[in-house]
């Protein structure tokens, strides 16, 4: 789970961000026995869909959900575009509900795709290419069909112009051409990629008719014409943008939209900061909110409107991999490239003293980069895992074929004076000595200075215990923290030292771990491969998994590249939970049914008689 601690916020910016946050769930098919294309109404790497090819709606929603009312959001900084598939610029928050895809996965079935935009999908045995069969009925918002020639044109631009991540997905698709107006296929070049079909399956369904006559490679305020069930009704660059639901949208009967998006509005404020944010909950400004500060789940949510039963809170249980939240070192720093001298750094880190006194608790230590999975590393290697892993002696730690990974632990008091003299022990063995109170490396006598590179204030209060434990190292430690904006320039170049991040994991892992830990991704701006790997060893397990052909090689390709990663130290792990903690003004409605990976809360919707209670008596406590 990322956390507040960690300065990230995430909201609905649709695939673009999906891929920037690396939280994509690709899916594949099972193999047929020959080549003859399979058509289904899903995809699916589990033994079987969830549900059937004659569904009617998820379990989690309430098909008769009344649509109307609306729900007021935030969003931390600002914006100034409505594109959001471009590296330039700062997309407004939201954006992704005016975009569909071909196909999608729901909150309770995260191995399986069905048809959004696509009625049905074909694909054969050996994986070469994969057919998408549009509905008749889906339509942009200003009334024209979706068609085969719009799935193609946005494919190319997204290549071209769009984020380099999406070059980097659709590099295997060798081709993709027209079979009739609502029927369009991708062929694939290379070995056979089990996640190719839903790869392409995720594209944002852009309009050929608006974007061809307009730059997409710039920013724009111009709201553009999409396909979701949502358009832009009206904004201010900067400070809020108000959606207003489609009243003839098109997907209103598809069985995975039936009883979502039932807000008629959907608005989003946007604030400096976390605590700023937080007020403006309290103060009734918004009406939903994801706690992702464990201080302030223990210490803030005690407040009037609280204790009158106008807010609601609940600590909700979910079942997604938790990914690897972590101090990331960026190895492209000389000083950070020696294993011996990130692993000392570790020991600085006083996790269990951090849970006690500053989270209240509420976490638990992460070990592996696909924490709450079964494709976790946390027993010794396997045969199976020893065949991937032998040829690759010498090129990976030594320690991955005979110990389990465990980050280092203390008591909790803070006293920490064990570890530091192990970190002192590494630290000298790498060649660094103390010269006057400062560890200087002996090749080229420069001190050991490291520059936390923050966007949240909210985490200074983490990264100062491990600053004042660094320096007892003699290490010179400082924190910066800047404004969100020239955050996201600094990482998308590479531009630290250090940063707090998480790499997210799906069930699923892919084509996506290429962006994480690849050579050839380390070089590309804006690339997640904040750390500066370039391993050919790391490559080839990346390989494996791209190309598994099973669920059982994929878990086993996985935990190898887990453990090549949890012992080359290349991040010092933080921290998970398994729980969402969630905030609501009592304005809801909610399905009896919860989904396992996510809260459901586009299948909420206004109750209206809530609603009155809560703004009657909102106001009269104003006109107190």
């Amino acid at each position: 789970m990322v956390t507040k601690e960690a300065g990230t916020m995430m909201g609905r910016l649709g695939l673009a961000a999906l891929l920037a946050g690396g939280t994509l769930l690709f899916t594949a098919p099972a193999i047929a026995a020959d080549k003859a294309p399979v058509k289904s109404h899903a995809l699916t790497l589990d033994d079987r869909p969830k549900y059937g090819a004659d569904f009617k709606h998820l379990d989690y929603v309430n098909p008769n959900a009344p649509k109307g009312g609306t729900v007021r959001q935030f969003s931390i900084g600002s914006f100034d575009s409505f594109n959001p598939f471009i590296i330039k610029g700062d997309p407004a928050a939201g954006l992704g509900y005016l975009f569909e895809t071909l196909m999608s996965s729901p909150e309770d079935d995260s191995l399986t795709e069905y048809g959004l935009i696509a009625e049905s999908v074909e694909v054969p045995g050996d994986l070469s290419y994969v057919i998408y069969n549009l509905r008749q009925e889906a339509k942009f918002h200003d009334g024209s069909p979706i068609t085969a020639d719009d799935v193609i044109f946005s494919f190319n631009i997204l290549r071209d112009k769009g984020q380099p991540v999406y070059r980097f997905y659709y590099a295997n698709v060798a081709r993709i051409e027209a079979l009739g107006p609502r029927r369009v296929k991708f062929s694939f070049s290379g070995p056979p990629n089990r996640e190719l079909p839903q790869i392409v399956g995720q594209i944002p369904v852009l309009s050929k008719a608006y974007w061809e006559k307009r730059d997409f490679s710039k920013t724009t305020l111009e709201p553009p014409v999409g396909s979701g069930p949502y358009k832009i009704q009206s904004f201010e660059p900067g400070r809020y943008i108000i959606y207003e639901r489609v009243k003839d949208y098109w997907g209103a009967k598809v069985p995975l939209k039936v009883g979502t998006d039932n807000f008629d509005t959907v608005r989003y404020d946007f604030v400096r900061d976390q605590v700023v944010a937080l007020e403006a909950f309290k103060a009734g400004q918004y009406d939903f909110r994801l706690e992702n500060s464990s201080k302030d789940w223990a210490t803030s949510y005690d407040f009037p409107a609280l204790r009158d039963g106008l807010v609601k809170k609940a600590s909700l249980r979910h079942e997604r991999p938790a990914g690897m939240q972590a101090f990331v070192f960026n190895i492209r720093r000389d000083k950070f490239k020696d294993r011996l001298v990130r692993q000392a750094l570790g020991y600085a880190f006083d996790f269990e003293w951090s849970n006690r006194q500053l989270f209240y608790g509420q976490y638990t230590r992460t070990t592996s980069f696909f924490e709450n999975s079964d494709l976790a590393a946390r027993e010794l290697p396997t045969p199976e895992e020893l065949k991937l892993l032998e040829p690759l002696r010498g090129m990976i730690p030594d320690e991955v074929f005979t110990k389990v990974f465990s980050p280092p632990k203390a008591d909790g008091t803070g006293n920490i004076r064990k570890g530091l003299r192990s970190a002192a022990r590494l630290l000298r063995k790498a060649g660094w000595r103390i010269v006057d109170n400062q560890l200087i490396n002996p090749r080229d006598g420069k001190p050991l200075v490291i520059e936390f590179l923050l966007v949240s204030p909210a985490f200074e209060r983490v990264v100062a215990p491990f600053v004042r434990n660094l320096k007892r190292l003699g290490v010179k430690a400082t924190i910066r923290t800047v404004d969100p904006a020239q955050y996201q320039n600094r990482v998308r170049d590479f531009d630290y030292d250090v940063i707090v991040s998480t790499f997210g994991q799906s069930r699923s892992p892919g084509n996506e771990q290429r962006n994480y830990w690849s050579s050839s991704a380390v070089k590309r701006p804006g690339s997640r491969n904040w750390i500066g790997i370039s391993n050919p060893a790391i490559d080839s397990l990346i390989e494996k998994i791209v190309a598994a052909p099973n669920r059982k090689t994929l878990i086993v390709a996985t935990r190898a590249l887990d453990r090549v990663l949890q012992w080359s130290y290349f991040v010092i792990p933080q921290w998970h939970i398994r729980e969402d903690r969630v905030a609501w003004w009592d304005k809801f409605g909610r399905p009896a049914i919860k989904p396992a990976y996510g809260v459901g809360f586009s299948s909420w919707w206004v109750d209206p008689k809530k609603d009155a209670m809560v703004s009657n008596r909102q106001k009269a406590k104003k006109n107190k």
